[in-house]
Protein backbone atom coordinates (compact mmCIF):
# COMPACT_ATOMS: atom_id res chain seq x y z
CA UNK A 1 0.00 0.00 0.00
CA UNK A 2 1.39 3.42 -0.98
CA UNK A 3 0.37 5.19 2.21
CA UNK A 4 2.07 2.48 4.28
CA UNK A 5 5.24 2.85 2.19
CA UNK A 6 5.27 6.58 2.88
CA UNK A 7 4.73 5.93 6.60
CA UNK A 8 7.62 3.47 6.71
CA UNK A 9 10.02 5.91 5.02
CA UNK A 10 8.86 9.27 6.34
CA UNK A 11 12.05 9.67 8.39
CA UNK A 12 14.18 9.14 5.29
CA UNK A 13 12.39 11.22 2.65
CA UNK A 14 10.07 14.19 2.41
CA UNK A 15 6.41 13.21 2.72
CA UNK A 16 5.43 15.77 0.08
CA UNK A 17 7.97 14.43 -2.41
CA UNK A 18 6.97 10.79 -1.79
CA UNK A 19 3.29 11.65 -2.26
CA UNK A 20 4.13 13.35 -5.55
CA UNK A 21 6.25 10.44 -6.81
CA UNK A 22 3.66 7.84 -5.80
CA UNK A 23 0.75 9.85 -7.20
CA UNK A 24 -1.21 10.35 -4.01
CA UNK A 25 -2.37 13.51 -2.24
CA UNK A 26 -0.66 14.76 0.89
CA UNK A 27 -4.04 15.39 2.52
CA UNK A 28 -5.07 11.82 1.70
CA UNK A 29 -1.94 10.46 3.38
CA UNK A 30 -2.49 12.45 6.60
CA UNK A 31 -6.15 11.46 6.67
CA UNK A 32 -5.11 7.81 6.40
CA UNK A 33 -2.44 8.28 9.06
CA UNK A 34 -4.78 9.90 11.59
CA UNK A 35 -7.70 7.52 11.22
CA UNK A 36 -8.63 5.32 14.15
CA UNK A 37 -7.63 1.65 13.78
CA UNK A 38 -10.49 -0.81 13.35
CA UNK A 39 -11.36 -3.40 16.00
CA UNK A 40 -9.97 -6.08 13.70
CA UNK A 41 -6.64 -4.25 13.44
CA UNK A 42 -6.54 -3.75 17.21
CA UNK A 43 -7.19 -7.46 17.79
CA UNK A 44 -4.57 -8.51 15.26
CA UNK A 45 -1.95 -6.28 16.89
CA UNK A 46 -2.86 -7.62 20.33
CA UNK A 47 -2.56 -11.23 19.17
CA UNK A 48 0.71 -10.57 17.38
CA UNK A 49 2.13 -9.08 20.57
CA UNK A 50 1.12 -12.23 22.47
CA UNK A 51 2.58 -14.45 19.74
CA UNK A 52 5.87 -12.56 19.92
CA UNK A 53 5.95 -12.88 23.70
CA UNK A 54 5.18 -16.63 23.69
CA UNK A 55 7.74 -17.25 20.95
CA UNK A 56 10.61 -15.56 22.79
CA UNK A 57 9.43 -16.90 26.15
CA UNK A 58 10.01 -20.41 24.76
CA UNK A 59 13.53 -19.45 23.62
CA UNK A 60 12.32 -19.35 20.00
CA UNK A 61 11.30 -23.01 20.21
CA UNK A 62 7.49 -23.00 19.82
CA UNK A 63 5.90 -23.08 16.39
CA UNK A 64 2.31 -22.32 15.44
CA UNK A 65 0.70 -25.49 16.97
CA UNK A 66 1.98 -24.86 20.51
CA UNK A 67 1.48 -21.09 20.35
CA UNK A 68 -2.10 -21.63 19.11
CA UNK A 69 -2.76 -23.91 22.08
CA UNK A 70 -1.41 -21.33 24.52
CA UNK A 71 -3.43 -18.54 22.92
CA UNK A 72 -6.60 -20.60 23.25
CA UNK A 73 -5.85 -21.09 26.94
CA UNK A 74 -5.67 -17.30 27.21
CA UNK A 75 -9.12 -17.03 25.66
CA UNK A 76 -8.28 -16.20 22.04
CA UNK A 77 -10.43 -17.92 19.41
CA UNK A 78 -7.87 -18.41 16.66
CA UNK A 79 -6.79 -21.11 14.22
CA UNK A 80 -3.34 -22.59 13.80
CA UNK A 81 -3.29 -21.38 10.19
CA UNK A 82 -3.85 -17.77 11.27
CA UNK A 83 -1.12 -18.03 13.89
CA UNK A 84 1.20 -19.40 11.24
CA UNK A 85 0.43 -16.48 8.94
CA UNK A 86 1.00 -13.97 11.73
CA UNK A 87 4.30 -15.61 12.64
CA UNK A 88 5.36 -15.38 8.99
CA UNK A 89 4.50 -11.67 8.96
CA UNK A 90 6.54 -11.21 12.14
CA UNK A 91 9.44 -13.30 10.74
CA UNK A 92 9.18 -15.72 13.69
CA UNK A 93 10.26 -19.26 12.98
CA UNK A 94 10.68 -22.17 15.41
CA UNK A 95 14.11 -23.78 15.58
CA UNK A 96 14.85 -26.51 13.05
CA UNK A 97 16.58 -29.70 14.13
CA UNK A 98 19.96 -30.66 12.76
CA UNK A 99 21.21 -34.21 12.48
CA UNK A 100 23.53 -35.06 15.33
CA UNK A 101 24.51 -38.64 16.07
CA UNK A 102 27.20 -40.22 18.18
CA UNK A 103 26.93 -43.95 18.84
CA UNK A 104 26.66 -44.64 22.58
CA UNK A 105 25.29 -48.20 22.45
CA UNK A 106 27.63 -51.17 22.63
CA UNK A 107 25.47 -54.27 22.30
CA UNK A 108 28.44 -56.54 21.50
CA UNK A 109 28.67 -58.31 24.85
CA UNK A 110 27.94 -61.63 26.55
CA UNK A 111 25.56 -60.35 29.22
CA UNK A 112 21.99 -61.69 29.34
CA UNK A 113 19.47 -59.66 27.33
CA UNK A 114 16.00 -58.95 28.72
CA UNK A 115 12.91 -59.55 26.56
CA UNK A 116 11.15 -56.62 24.92
CA UNK A 117 8.22 -56.30 27.34
CA UNK A 118 7.36 -52.78 26.18
CA UNK A 119 7.05 -53.81 22.51
CA UNK A 120 6.51 -50.20 21.36
CA UNK A 121 3.43 -49.83 23.57
CA UNK A 122 4.09 -46.18 24.41
CA UNK A 123 0.55 -45.41 25.61
CA UNK A 124 0.81 -45.60 29.41
CA UNK A 125 -2.08 -44.29 31.52
CA UNK A 126 -0.40 -44.06 34.94
CA UNK A 127 2.89 -42.57 36.14
CA UNK A 128 5.64 -44.83 37.53
CA UNK A 129 4.52 -47.81 35.46
CA UNK A 130 7.05 -47.62 32.62
CA UNK A 131 10.38 -45.80 32.57
CA UNK A 132 12.60 -45.59 29.51
CA UNK A 133 16.35 -45.04 29.80
CA UNK A 134 19.08 -43.98 27.40
CA UNK A 135 22.50 -42.32 27.07
CA UNK A 136 23.66 -39.60 24.68
CA UNK A 137 26.87 -37.75 23.95
CA UNK A 138 27.15 -34.06 24.87
CA UNK A 139 29.75 -32.05 22.90
CA UNK A 140 32.15 -30.13 25.17
CA UNK A 141 35.53 -28.53 24.43
CA UNK A 142 36.87 -29.36 27.89
CA UNK A 143 36.37 -33.11 27.41
CA UNK A 144 33.87 -35.85 26.67
CA UNK A 145 30.48 -35.75 28.38
CA UNK A 146 27.63 -38.23 28.43
CA UNK A 147 24.07 -37.69 29.63
CA UNK A 148 22.00 -40.56 31.06
CA UNK A 149 18.26 -40.02 31.54
CA UNK A 150 15.22 -41.84 32.91
CA UNK A 151 11.89 -40.73 31.39
CA UNK A 152 8.42 -41.59 32.68
CA UNK A 153 6.48 -42.78 29.66
CA UNK A 154 3.13 -41.57 31.00
CA UNK A 155 4.02 -38.00 31.95
CA UNK A 156 7.08 -37.56 29.67
CA UNK A 157 8.91 -36.15 32.70
CA UNK A 158 12.64 -36.73 33.14
CA UNK A 159 12.55 -38.31 36.59
CA UNK A 160 16.28 -38.95 36.85
CA UNK A 161 19.45 -37.89 35.05
CA UNK A 162 23.21 -37.68 35.43
CA UNK A 163 26.02 -36.06 33.43
CA UNK A 164 29.56 -37.44 33.48
CA UNK A 165 32.81 -37.66 31.54
CA UNK A 166 32.36 -41.34 30.70
CA UNK A 167 29.48 -43.66 29.89
CA UNK A 168 30.37 -46.48 32.24
CA UNK A 169 27.76 -48.32 34.28
CA UNK A 170 28.07 -45.95 37.26
CA UNK A 171 26.63 -43.13 35.14
CA UNK A 172 23.36 -44.91 34.48
CA UNK A 173 23.26 -46.35 37.98
CA UNK A 174 23.37 -42.83 39.41
CA UNK A 175 20.58 -41.73 37.07
CA UNK A 176 18.47 -44.73 38.10
CA UNK A 177 19.09 -44.15 41.80
CA UNK A 178 18.13 -40.48 41.55
CA UNK A 179 14.89 -41.43 39.79
CA UNK A 180 14.04 -44.10 42.35
CA UNK A 181 14.78 -41.89 45.34
CA UNK A 182 12.62 -39.05 44.00
CA UNK A 183 9.66 -41.21 42.93
CA UNK A 184 9.72 -44.41 45.06
CA UNK A 185 7.69 -46.32 42.42
CA UNK A 186 5.79 -49.48 43.35
CA UNK A 187 7.20 -52.87 42.46
CA UNK A 188 6.53 -54.13 38.96
CA UNK A 189 7.61 -50.99 37.10
CA UNK A 190 8.93 -51.80 33.62
CA UNK A 191 12.39 -50.35 32.95
CA UNK A 192 13.05 -50.24 29.21
CA UNK A 193 16.41 -49.54 27.56
CA UNK A 194 18.55 -50.56 24.61
CA UNK A 195 20.89 -53.56 24.78
CA UNK A 196 23.94 -51.54 25.76
CA UNK A 197 26.63 -53.09 27.95
CA UNK A 198 25.82 -50.75 30.82
CA UNK A 199 22.13 -51.72 30.99
CA UNK A 200 22.84 -55.44 30.58
CA UNK A 201 25.62 -55.51 33.20
CA UNK A 202 25.23 -57.64 36.32
CA UNK A 203 25.40 -54.67 38.69
CA UNK A 204 22.65 -52.77 36.85
CA UNK A 205 20.38 -55.79 36.59
CA UNK A 206 20.89 -56.47 40.29
CA UNK A 207 19.88 -52.89 41.08
CA UNK A 208 16.68 -53.30 39.06
CA UNK A 209 15.88 -56.45 41.02
CA UNK A 210 16.51 -54.66 44.32
CA UNK A 211 14.09 -51.91 43.28
CA UNK A 212 11.48 -54.45 42.17
CA UNK A 213 11.67 -53.34 38.53
CA UNK A 214 11.23 -55.54 35.46
CA UNK A 215 13.88 -55.16 32.78
CA UNK A 216 12.87 -54.72 29.14
CA UNK A 217 15.20 -54.19 26.19
CA UNK A 218 14.87 -53.12 22.58
CA UNK A 219 15.40 -55.55 19.76
CA UNK A 220 18.73 -55.53 17.97
CA UNK A 221 19.09 -52.57 15.61
CA UNK A 222 15.51 -51.34 16.15
CA UNK A 223 15.67 -47.67 17.21
CA UNK A 224 11.85 -47.43 17.28
CA UNK A 225 11.69 -49.69 20.34
CA UNK A 226 13.11 -46.87 22.48
CA UNK A 227 11.70 -44.01 20.43
CA UNK A 228 10.50 -41.88 23.36
CA UNK A 229 13.93 -41.73 24.97
CA UNK A 230 15.46 -40.92 21.59
CA UNK A 231 12.81 -38.25 21.08
CA UNK A 232 13.84 -36.43 24.25
CA UNK A 233 17.48 -36.35 23.15
CA UNK A 234 16.37 -35.05 19.77
CA UNK A 235 14.56 -32.17 21.51
CA UNK A 236 17.54 -31.45 23.76
CA UNK A 237 19.90 -31.18 20.82
CA UNK A 238 17.46 -29.18 18.72
CA UNK A 239 16.37 -26.76 21.42
CA UNK A 240 19.52 -26.38 23.53
CA UNK A 241 22.63 -27.57 21.74
CA UNK A 242 21.82 -26.87 18.07
CA UNK A 243 25.22 -28.02 16.85
CA UNK A 244 27.23 -25.96 19.35
CA UNK A 245 29.92 -27.25 21.70
CA UNK A 246 29.95 -26.19 25.35
CA UNK A 247 33.17 -24.49 26.43
CA UNK A 248 33.42 -26.15 29.85
CA UNK A 249 31.82 -29.07 31.68
CA UNK A 250 30.44 -26.65 34.24
CA UNK A 251 28.71 -24.65 31.51
CA UNK A 252 27.29 -27.86 30.04
CA UNK A 253 25.93 -28.99 33.41
CA UNK A 254 24.36 -25.63 34.23
CA UNK A 255 22.64 -25.29 30.88
CA UNK A 256 21.43 -28.90 30.83
CA UNK A 257 20.15 -28.51 34.40
CA UNK A 258 18.17 -25.40 33.44
CA UNK A 259 16.84 -27.08 30.31
CA UNK A 260 15.67 -30.29 32.04
CA UNK A 261 14.58 -29.11 35.47
CA UNK A 262 13.28 -25.63 34.72
CA UNK A 263 12.20 -25.62 31.08
CA UNK A 264 11.48 -29.16 29.87
CA UNK A 265 9.92 -30.66 33.00
CA UNK A 266 8.08 -27.60 34.31
CA UNK A 267 7.41 -25.28 31.40
CA UNK A 268 7.62 -26.90 27.98
CA UNK A 269 4.20 -28.02 26.75
CA UNK A 270 3.80 -31.35 24.94
CA UNK A 271 1.12 -32.18 22.40
CA UNK A 272 1.06 -35.85 23.47
CA UNK A 273 -0.17 -34.94 26.98
CA UNK A 274 -2.66 -32.25 26.05
CA UNK A 275 -0.37 -29.24 25.63
CA UNK A 276 0.73 -29.04 29.26
CA UNK A 277 4.12 -29.53 30.88
CA UNK A 278 5.17 -32.95 32.28
CA UNK A 279 5.05 -31.68 35.87
CA UNK A 280 1.60 -30.15 35.36
CA UNK A 281 0.35 -33.37 33.79
CA UNK A 282 1.85 -35.47 36.60
CA UNK A 283 0.07 -33.30 39.18
CA UNK A 284 -3.30 -34.45 37.83
CA UNK A 285 -2.55 -37.97 39.17
CA UNK A 286 -1.87 -36.82 42.72
CA UNK A 287 -4.67 -37.87 45.05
Amino acid sequence: MRFQFIENHRSDFSVVKMCKVLGVSTSGYFKWRNQEPSQQEIRKKEIQERITYLYYDSNKIYGSPKITSLLKKEGYNITERTVGLYMKELSLRSCVSKKFKVVTTDSNHDYPVAPNKLNQNFAVSTPNKVWVADITYIPCREGKLYLATILDLCTREIVGWRLNGNMETQLILDALKSAYQSRKPPKGLIHHSDRGTQYASNVYRDQLVEYGMEASMSRTGNCYDNACAESFFSLLKKELIQGKRFKTKEEAYNQIYRYIEIFYNRKRIHSSIGYVSPVEFASTFVA
